[in-house]
């Protein structure tokens, strides 16, 4: 089973990402090198390469070679247009994002913040100044996933203004990703509105019972509350002991960003119209679904209103672009690494290898089932897809072990959700990543993907693996 571990390609694949990313390789260039890798360790279009190269048969091992290299640029070139979707909605939300700077509304609760810190900063009033802004935060992004259902769309929007007021408080931004994180995942592993309704409901409930399990949406929150307290003690970890030290960064880049976008003066008439443009973007998202056409007619809201002219909306494109284009472009190579690990069938391998565990062992092979998840959704970059893949082997393992309907919601729900923190390629952590690097000082894999992945994977699999022992 060791063996076949070691040479899964999925987990090669990941393996490889995750340290060219550490060597500080552009993610896009990393994506590409481990989606290269893992087609080639699972022979998609390649035959079985390196049984060739083990019986001598050169020639034939670089015949495979090619045609397993090309396999794999097909494979991943061919599911490019699923995450260009998503690229296209992160441009022209970082489009909206500027168009809402240059109305003043972020600029105006900057400077609130501002007079509301004080000239006087005594210890005592930053501690608690601190804490509070963190706690605003928290709140906020969790009502990203339920009341308002926004997801990332809020970070490019509130984030950037907010960086100076980092600055005075010299606040960790590490801390900030991992509030953010936070509050983009546990609400939808256990709170059943927003998405967490689709998760819970539409993703996990329903893989389960067509895998042979009767649960009932009732019993999805209470099984997943472990888990989520896992996900809160890595949150209370992250706020008030890795980062709660003062960090100072490099003002002068925060003041030429701020310079860039804060307008002459605030008006009241421009901050009207950037609250009615948010109202806008808010209502077409929700009842349209679709952030692409709420962003657009948000911006069309300041053009009209004649807070932007229509000839600088190029201006404006191209800010937005700079600002939210990485992601996009990132999202892009993740759907294209993500189709190429699905054509090697080591998902698959990976899952059916927790059926060969040893069923008397029942704490090993839910360690195993909730490890392979947190391997497979760093790949992937969403718990969202990595349930059904799973479910299949995970559902009719949990009954074979005479585990409850509890338990095994716990299980795959955990499964799923490993590796959504820490993985980057994973949206929650690129979206905090694109706000809190809008002034170039917010390294994506050691300041977002590392905090995230060590203060939340790690709770998680210890409550996910606690959750599938006791209920």
């Amino acid at each position: 089973m060791v063996w076949e571990l070691l040479t899964n390609p999925v987990l090669v694949a990941v393996a490889v990402l995750l340290a060219l990313s550490a060597l500080r390789m552009n993610v896009v260039f990393a994506l590409v090198v481990a989606s290269v890798v893992g087609g080639l360790m699972g022979a998609v279009d390649g035959g079985e390469a390196w049984a060739m190269l083990g019986h001598g048969e050169f020639h034939a091992f670089w015949n495979c070679c090619v045609g397993g290299f090309s396999g794999t640029m097909k494979a991943f070139l061919s599911n490019l247009d699923n995450g260009a979707v998503l690229a296209i909605n992160y441009v022209m939300l970082g489009t909206f994002s500027i168009a809402i700077s240059r109305s003043g509304v972020t600029e105006l609760i900057a400077r609130k913040l501002f007079a509301w810190i004080g000239t006087e900063l005594t210890a005592r009033r930053l501690l608690y100044f601190k804490y509070m802004l963190l706690g605003i935060l928290t709140l906020i992004s969790i009502s990203s996933q339920n009341l308002i259902p926004m997801h990332i769309a809020f970070i490019p929007v509130l984030i950037p203004p907010l960086l100076p007021v980092f600055e005075k408080l010299k606040l960790d931004r590490r801390a900030v990703a991992c509030v953010l994180t936070f509050g983009l995942i546990t609400p939808y592993m256990v709170l059943p509105v927003g998405f967490g309704k689709i998760y819970l409901n539409n993703i996990l409930l329903d893989n389960i019972t067509r895998n042979g399990m009767e649960v009932h949406a009732s019993q999805a929150s209470p099984a997943m509350l472990i888990p989520a307290l896992g996900m809160v003690a890595g949150l209370l970890i992250a706020v008030f002991f890795s980062y709660r030290r003062p960090r100072v960064y490099n003002t002068s880049g925060t003041e030429a960003m701020v310079d860039a976008t804060e307008p002459a003066e605030i008006k009241p008439f421009n901050v009207a119209v950037g609250i009615a443009a948010i109202l806008m973007a808010l209502v077409v998202q929700i009842f349209l679904d679709s952030l692409l056409v709420g962003a657009l007619l948000a911006v069309m809201v300041f053009v009209i209103a004649g807070v932007i002219r229509l000839r600088d909306t190029q201006d404006v494109f191209v800010q937005g672009v700079h600002l939210m284009g990485g992601i996009g472009i990132v999202m892009i190579a993740a759907a294209g690494f993500a189709n190429v690990m699905k054509e090697t069938g080591g998902v698959s391998e990976l899952v059916t290898l927790v059926q060969g565990a040893a069923l008397d062992y029942k704490g090993v092979t839910v360690f195993a089932m909730l490890l392979i998840g947190l391997i497979i959704t760093m790949g992937i970059g969403s718990s969202f897809s990595t349930v059904p893949l799973i479910a299949a082997i995970y559902v009719p393992l949990c009954a074979a072990m005479g585990l409850s309907p509890l338990a095994t919601i716990a299980i795959v729900g955990s499964a799923g959700a490993l590796g959504d923190a820490g993985s980057p390629v994973s949206e929650s952590v690129l979206g905090p990543t694109a706000g809190l690097n809008a002034d170039g000082q917010h390294d994506h894999i050691y300041d977002s993907t590392i905090p995230t992945f060590l203060h939340y994977n790690l709770p998680l699999l210890a409550a996910g693996w606690i959750a599938g022992m006791v209920l």
